[in-house]
C-alpha cells in the first residue's frame, strides 16, 4: 500500500484534505486500498456552500419502502431501494415502490445507490428504479448481491447492473460523499450501516440493526468501530424505529438456536416443520445444525426459501453437511422421526407451501399426527387471523404448533429500546432522525433520545417527501418544503399503470361489487329491442331478487324513452350516463349499496 493509500484511509473524515487542500472535491472510489478515479464534484466549498439536504421517498410513514436520497450541491447519493407489500385497501396490487419524480433530469448528479442488506424491502424497488435513474453504480455486500443478482434473472430485458461488490471494512468516494461501512447484526448476514462523511458533517445511517453478542452465521455488530465514528462528532444519526416501542435488549438468535435444539430434543415421534422467513439464513442455519445433531435429514420447499438457501450455502453463510439436505419429493421415504422441512408461509400467505400443506394440497407433504409444526417467526400485524386460521387446521388433524408465544423460537431483527439508547449513546450524534418505521416509532424513539439526555430540538422527526437539512454551520431542522409523493404500484408487469382512478374503482368492485346492464337498441326506431340484461357480481344474486331487477328493467326502459326520439341522433354517451345515475339513486334507495354501474347500449 503507498504512502498516499494509507493515509487517505486511515485519516479521520473531517480532516480537510479529505476534500483536497484547494477545497476542490476530487471524488475517488476507494476500496480496500484501491483507488480509481470517477468524476469531479462540480462545486467549491466556502461560506455559500449549499446545505446538505436529506430527502426520504419511503420507510418514514411505513414498514417498507425504504429509500432515502442525499444531495449537496450537484452530488446526489441514495441509501436502499426498497418495496412496501399493500395495504388491505389495494386489491390486486403486488407490491409498491418508491416515486423517483424528483430525480428526474437529474440522473447524471447521481454518484451511486448504496444498499444496507438483502431484505427486499431494502432491494425490492432496484429492477423497476435502475433504469430510469440512469443505471447509476451500486455498492452492496456479498451476500447482498447474490439476492439482487438472483431476483434480476426475472428481469432479463433490463439493463444489466452496474455493482459493486465491498466489505464490511472498505471506504468509497462518491462526490462530496465519504462512505465508510461499518458491520451490523440483523436477520440476515452481510448487513451493513454507514458512516456517509459529508463536507456539512457526518451522518451516520445504522441500516435496519440489533445488537446481537453472540448471533448464528454471523460475527456480533462491530462495536468498536462503532465507538470509533462517535469520537468523531458525528452531526446526525438516522436509527432504525421499527422495534421502538418494545422494552429491553434484543433477544440473541443463540437463544433462538438453543431452543430449537431442546425442540429436536423433546421430539421423539413425527416430523418437524419449521415456517420462517426465507432470509433468514440464521435461523436455517440453527435449524440444519441441530437437525444433523439429531440424525434428521432436511428437505427444503418454497422458491424463495430454496433460492435463499442455494445462494447462502453457495458463499459460504450456511454450513451443512454433504448429506442432510433431501428433495421435498423423498420426505415419505423416511421414517416421519427422521425428517424435518423448511418452509415458507408463517404469515399465512395464500400459495405458499405452509398453507398448501395444512390444506391437504401439498403434492408430497400431508399433515400427520403427531407433526409438530414451529412457527418460527413472530405474525406481521394484519396477518393475525390467518394465522390462527392455519393453526386451528393443524389442531384439527391432530398434530401441534409451537410459535413465539409458547418458546423463544423467533428473535426480531430491529433494535428494542435499549439496543436503540447504546446506539445513540456510542455515536453521540448532534441531531437523532429517526427513520424506519410508522410515524408512531418515529416519535417513541425520538422519546429515547430524550432519555438519554438529547435535547428536544435536536430529534428530527421527517416523513416522506419532507426535506431535512443540515449546514456547513453543523445546523440541522426539518424544513416546510416537501416533494409530492404519489404511490407507485406494481401489478404483474405493470408499473405505476395502476393510479388513484382504478384503485378507487377496485376498492368500489371489492365493497359492493357490480352491477351491467346491457340494452339492445333498434337504429330506425329507437326502440329497445326485448328486455333489458342484467348481470351481478358480487352485489345481488339475480336468481334470488326478481322483484328488484325487474324494477331496475323498467327505470332503465324509462330512462331510453325519456332521452332518445327516432328523428334526432342520439348522443349515447348521454343516454348511458343517465342510466348509470338513475339506477344507482333506486338500487342505492332500495340496498343502500352503491355497486359499480355498467350500462352497455349495442345498436343494431
Amino acid at each position: 500500500m503507498s504512502n498516499f493509500t494509507s493515509k487517505f484511509m486511515f485519516r479521520k473524515p473531517k480532516e480537510p484534505a479529505d476534500f483536497g487542500q484547494t477545497g476542490l472535491a476530487v471524488a475517488p472510489v476507494i476500496k480496500t486500498g484501491v483507488i480509481a478515479q470517477r468524476k469531479p464534484a462540480a462545486h467549491v466549498f466556502g461560506r455559500g456552500n449549499p446545505s446538505l439536504r436529506i430527502i426520504p421517498l419511503g420507510g418514514l410513514e411505513e414498514i417498507g419502502r425504504n429509500m432515502t436520497v442525499f444531495e449537496y450541491g450537484q452530488d446526489i447519493i441514495i441509501v436502499d431501494m426498497g418495496l412496501q407489500f399493500p395495504d388491505e385497501d389495494m386489491p390486486g396490487i403486488d407490491y409498491l415502490i418508491p416515486d423517483v419524480t424528483y430525480l428526474k433530469g437529474k440522473e447524471n448528479n447521481i454518484r451511486g445507490v448504496l444498499i444496507t442488506h438483502g431484505h427486499y424491502d431494502h432491494i425490492g424497488a432496484i429492477p423497476h428504479l435502475m433504469e430510469k435513474l440512469g443505471n447509476p453504480p451500486i455498492y452492496m455486500t456479498e451476500l447482498t448481491r447474490g439476492i439482487v443478482m438472483k431476483r434480476q434473472e426475472d428481469y432479463q430485458d433490463k439493463a444489466p447492473l452496474n455493482i459493486h461488490t465491498v466489505k464490511k471494512i472498505d471506504r468509497i468516494r462518491l462526490g462530496s460523499f465519504s462512505i465508510e461501512f461499518f458491520h451490523v447484526n440483523h436477520t440476515i448476514p452481510d448487513a451493513v450501516g454507514l458512516a456517509i462523511t459529508t463536507p456539512v458533517g457526518t451522518v451516520v445511517h445504522t441500516g435496519d440493526f440489533k445488537f446481537d453478542h453472540s448471533p448464528i452465521s454471523d460475527a456480533p455488530a462491530d462495536v468498536a468501530k462503532i465507538a470509533r465514528l462517535g469520537s468523531e462528532n458525528v452531526l446526525a444519526l438516522m436509527s432504525d424505529s421499527t422495534d421502538s416501542r418494545t422494552p429491553g435488549y434484543s433477544l440473541s438468535e443463540s437463544k433462538i438456536a438453543k431452543t430449537l435444539d431442546e425442540i429436536f430434543e423433546q421430539t421423539r415421534e413425527g416430523r418437524l416443520i419449521f415456517a420462517t422467513f426465507s432470509s433468514l439464513i440464521s435461523r436455517i442455519q440453527s435449524v440444519v445444525a441441530a437437525a444433523e445433531k439429531h440424525g434428521r435429514k432436511v428437505a427444503v420447499d418454497g422458491y424463495s426459501m430454496k433460492t435463499n438457501v442455494e445462494i447462502a450455502r453457495s458463499l459460504g453463510y450456511l454450513q451443512t453437511k454433504k448429506n442432510t439436505f433431501i428433495p421435498i419429493s423423498k420426505v415419505n421415504e423416511y421414517p416421519d422421526n427422521k425428517v424435518a422441512i423448511l418452509c415458507t408461509g408463517s404469515q399465512g400467505e395464500s400459495n405458499a407451501v405452509l398453507m398448501r400443506i395444512v390444506n391437504g394440497e401439498h403434492r408430497f407433504v400431508k399433515v400427520h399426527k403427531n407433526d409438530t409444526f414451529v412457527l418460527s417467526s413472530s405474525v406481521i400485524p394484519g396477518n393475525e387471523r390467518t394465522v390462527q386460521g392455519i393453526m386451528d387446521t393443524i389442531y384439527r388433524h391432530d398434530a401441534k404448533v409451537i410459535n413465539y408465544k409458547m418458546m423463544d423460537v423467533h428473535a426480531g431483527g430491529h433494535a428494542r429500546q435499549e439496543d436503540l439508547k447504546m446506539m445513540i449513546n456510542l455515536i453521540r450524534p448532534k441531531y437523532l432522525i429517526p427513520v424506519h418505521g410508522n410515524y408512531f416509532m418515529l416519535k417513541l424513539h425520538g422519546e429515547l433520545g430524550l432519555a438519554v439526555g438529547m435535547k428536544e430540538d435536536k430529534i428530527l422527526i421527517g416523513e416522506n417527501g419532507r426535506v431535512i437539512e443540515l449546514d456547513y454551520r453543523s445546523n440541522g431542522k426539518v424544513t416546510n418544503e416537501k416533494i409530492p409523493l404519489s404511490n407507485v404500484m406494481v401489478d404483474g408487469l405493470g408499473v405505476g399503470d395502476v393510479g388513484q382512478v382504478v384503485l378507487r374503482d377496485r376498492q368500489l368492485l371489492a365493497k359492493d361489487g357490480m352491477f351491467v346492464i346491457t340494452v339492445v337498441i333498434d337504429s330506425k326506431t329507437k326502440k329497445i329491442i326485448g328486455k333489458p340484461q342484467v348481470t351481478s357480481r358480487g352485489f345481488i344474486f339475480v336468481k334470488e331478487n326478481f322483484d328488484l331487477v325487474n324494477a331496475t328493467k323498467k327505470k332503465v326502459e324509462e330512462v331510453v324513452a325519456q332521452k332518445t326520439s327516432p328523428d334526432q341522433a342520439v348522443n349515447w354517451d348521454y343516454v348511458k350516463n343517465n342510466i348509470r345515475e338513475v339506477v344507482g339513486q333506486y338500487l342505492y334507495q332500495k340496498t343502500e349499496r352503491r355497486p359499480m354501474i355498467l350500462p352497455v347500449v349495442i345498436e343494431v
